[in-house]
């Protein structure tokens, strides 16, 4: 599982797959998880906005990612 750091929280879904480089933009990023392709602890998210935090765990493409806080 990879690991995604985070310095405060919480943080926006889409912030998270541009800042990782997921996607290359905040457009595309939000465009992602609008059509169901990311999942939030195991349930798929189509909310753009939702708030992350450290112990969350993102999967998409295939790949998992753990939020973990800075620090």
């Amino acid at each position: 599982m990879n690991q995604v750091f985070i310095n405060k929280e919480p943080v926006e879904l889409y912030k998270i797959l541009k800042f990782e480089g997921l996607r290359a933009s905040g457009a595309e990023a939000k465009a992602a998880i609008a059509d169901g392709e990311v999942k939030l602890n195991g349930e798929f998210e189509t909310q753009k906005r939702k708030q992350i935090v450290a112990g969350d765990v993102i999967e998409f493409e295939g790949e998992s990612y753990q939020v973990q806080l800075e620090g």
